[in-house]
């Protein structure tokens, strides 16, 4: 926990987070979808640090667009898309030794493994690199994907193969279909050739090896990847049709990968604990510099793969593995000017614009200062030199200000009780970190921001409504609400008289509009941008009330904190107080019901019940578990129920339907007995679990 977040209200701490979690989705779509950052690698790590030292010091506040659930951003328009039969998830990050000692106990905790039971893991240089998904079919190369949003990529096959050391067909034996999942990189030599060359002709260089080799990679002309020297490490499997018994161990995996030609990120080593592996760490960090290829830091996983199967993964990221990032580096640089960024619900965001500065390798020229109690507190003025490191490959962040050479003219940051883009009042609610606009959709940043929120890829998706074309339609008149989308059809002719647009462009958007009239709840949910209610968030509150029109209806009774729905309503797991008042106070404005009238004219909200699933015992149930259970952790019982289609609650309520006691139980139980709740001992659970799915009709 980080001093600051010990200093932290609950409430502040909560605003916090929601604040940077629509910074870095936003940050997230820049890179990985349009190869267009507006901030360093550094900037965007340190965004990602500082939620992560929030979210372990308040846990159950975490917002529900929680960036920890996430994997990069959609595929770029382009390519065409392709959707990875198993996920290409993320890894959580160890910036301390103190991290991998807590890593490894939770691995321990996990599985209920004594101290003496040896564990051993396998430790690799984490390369700075492009991911990608290489698919081989009966030995050769078929397919080839980034890893895009993690489930959904862009198709690079023919670019694929253009890398030198990808092999076209596999050395036998190998099984039916194999997914090779890796990185694309440029080495250091090839880096600096390729950005001579480029300034000698007159073209911009790029950053670093890493965007050198994501732009090489995203060419649509296959010819300029070829021309560029890449290259490819493979460290893992996606889809296979062989037995995961065929290499019980990660040590056997890699040795099976460079028998089927693969290069493998090296120097790796086999550790036997935690002490093995921080000496790994730092020798490497020693050597850092000598290797011939960018590393950001060092990856761990544990060894046994039947251990691998049940840790499983949490969010975007495995159990059973984790980044450990290199130390910081710094840099000192002036503090031109504080700017005032406004979100879509209305948050002032002070940024740092920086005199460009090389940190680690990267240019620096901005950093997010996250509110003005952090500018108040670093004492950070305009025109002062200031100190920035980057952890890593992480973004850089403000660490203190150099008084000696503050000028005798200096002043304090005045931060702005008016918003710069509408001019309404800025207040800050008490106990909130965050100044906020008042001028809701009259401001353009609110309303351009939640328009194009509403549009985005995990929300309605329509192509050809980026945030420019949104901005140009919203100060025309044009898009005054979400439901007005619906309506442009009416436009089609001045549309098609707009610069730069045409019938075709006009035609296709049409359709992509048309063709969103019915949409998951989930999605809808999400897209209503209601404060703290992300995608997971919209998953569980569709997946709990099945319905809009049941939904809406239960969170106009929410507002009564003493009703059975505000109790069912946080009761629902990972949806507490703090999450579930946003969502209520949302219904509770009436220009939002009217919004919310208006969409539903024009579209359609499956019910989460029309989505098919494959059905097991538990399907639909939900449980609460209590107690201490000996045969599995908690941790690894709820994943394993929410794997099988139920849903894990907090708290006990009539829609409850088993509740699972393991020893020393409280209340819970006693509840459940009085409300005729059905009550599972820990052996009935695990018979439950594993009993076999209903036989269908036929």
């Amino acid at each position: 926990m980080t001093k600051q977040s010990q200093t932290l209200t609950p409430l502040e701490a909560a605003a916090a987070m929601a604040e940077l979690a629509q910074q870095i989705a936003h940050h997230d779509a820049l890179y990985h979808q349009k190869d267009a950052p507006d901030i360093s690698d550094a900037e965007y790590d340190t965004l990602r640090e500082r939620y992560r030292a929030l979210r372990e010091a308040f846990p159950h506040l975490a917002p529900q667009d929680d960036p920890e659930k996430k994997v990069g951003a959609a595929p770029a328009a382009g390519f065409s898309k392709v959707t990875h039969s198993v996920p290409m998830l993320s890894l959580n990050n160890a910036f301390t030794d103190e991290d991998v000692a807590d890593f490894v106990t939770r691995i321990r905790k996990f599985l209920n493994l004594p101290d003496a039971e040896p564990l051993a893991f396998m430790a690799e240089p984490k390369i700075d690199g492009l991911s990608a998904s290489l698919r081989y079919e009966r030995g050769r190369l078929t397919q080839a994907a980034t890893r895009g949003d993690g489930t959904t990529g862009e198709n690079i096959t023919a670019n694929a193969r253009t890398i030198r050391n990808v092999p076209h067909e596999l050395r036998a034996p190998f099984p039916d279909v194999v997914d090779i999942r890796g990185e694309i990189y440029l080495n250091r030599h090839d880096f600096m050739t390729l950005n001579a060359t480029r300034e000698a002709e007159g073209e911009p260089v790029f950053a670093n090896p890493r965007n050198a080799a994501a732009g090489s990679v995203r060419q649509l002309d296959s010819s300029i990847t070829a021309a560029r020297p890449l290259k490819f490490f493979a460290y893992a499997l996606g889809e296979r049709t062989a037995q995961a018994s065929d290499w019980p161990t990660q040590q056997s995996l890699r040795r099976q990968l460079a028998a089927w030609g693969f290069d493998l990120n090296e120097p790796s080593r086999l550790c036997a604990d935690t002490a093995e592996l921080l000496g790994y760490y730092h020798e490497l960090e020693e050597r850092r510099h000598a290797l011939p290829f960018d590393i950001d830091g060092v990856v761990y996983k544990l060894d046994r793969a039947d251990w691998q199967e049940r840790l499983g993964f949490v969010s975007r990221a495995p159990r059973w593995a984790i980044a450990h990032k290199f130390a910081a580096e710094q840099a000192e640089t002036k503090l031109l000017q504080i700017i005032i960024q406004v979100g879509r619900t209305g948050a002032l965001t002070p940024v740092a614009v920086l005199e460009p500065v090389t940190v680690g390798g990267v240019v620096v020229s901005r950093a997010t200062l996250h509110n003005e109690d952090e500018i108040a507190r670093k004492d950070i003025r305009e025109g002062d030199v200031v100190k920035i490191q980057r952890a890593g490959d992480v973004i850089p962040q403000v660490v203190e200000v150099d008084l000696k050479q503050r000028a005798a003219e200096s002043v304090p940051y005045s931060f702005p009780d008016h918003c710069p883009e509408c001019g309404s009042l800025a207040v800050r609610e008490d106990g909130m970190a965050v100044r906020r606009c008042t001028g809701g959709l009259i401001c353009p940043a609110q309303a351009v921001e939640r328009l194009g929120h509403f549009v985005s890829r995990n929300a309605f998706n329509i192509e050809g409504l980026g945030d420019q074309r949104v901005r140009e339609l919203w100060q025309d008149k044009l898009l005054a609400s979400p439901a007005a989308i619906f309506r442009l059809h009416e436009h089609r002719e001045a549309l098609a008289k707009r610069e730069g647009w045409g019938e075709k462009s006009v035609a296709k958007l049409l359709d992509a509009i048309e063709a969103r009239r019915v949409m998951p709840l989930d999605r809808f949910i999400f897209a209503l941008g209601i404060r703290q209610v992300g995608e997971a968030t919209a998953k569980l509150l569709a997946k709990h009330y099945r319905s809009l029109a049941a939904w809406r209806d239960a969170m106009l009774a929410a507002h009564d904190e003493e009703s059975e729905a505000w109790r069912d309503l946080t009761s629902i797991d990972q949806i507490g107080p703090l999450v579930a008042r946003d969502i209520v106070a949302f219904f509770g404005e009436s220009h939002n019901l009217s919004v919310l009238d208006e969409l539903t004219r024009e579209v359609n909200a499956q019910d989460a019940a029309n989505v098919a699933t494959t059905e097991t015992p538990l399907t639909g149930k939900t449980i609460v578990f209590t107690g201490t259970l000996t045969g599995m952790s908690r941790a690894e019982a709820k994943a394993k129920a929410e794997s099988l289609g139920a849903t894990v609650a907090g708290s006990v309520s009539k829609k409850t339907d088993y509740v699972v006691v393991g020893e020393d139980a409280g209340t819970k139980a006693a509840k459940a007995k009085d409300l005729g709740v059905t009550v599972l001992s820990e052996a009935e659970w695990t018979a439950l679990a594993e009993s076999p799915p209903p036989r269908g009709e036929g």
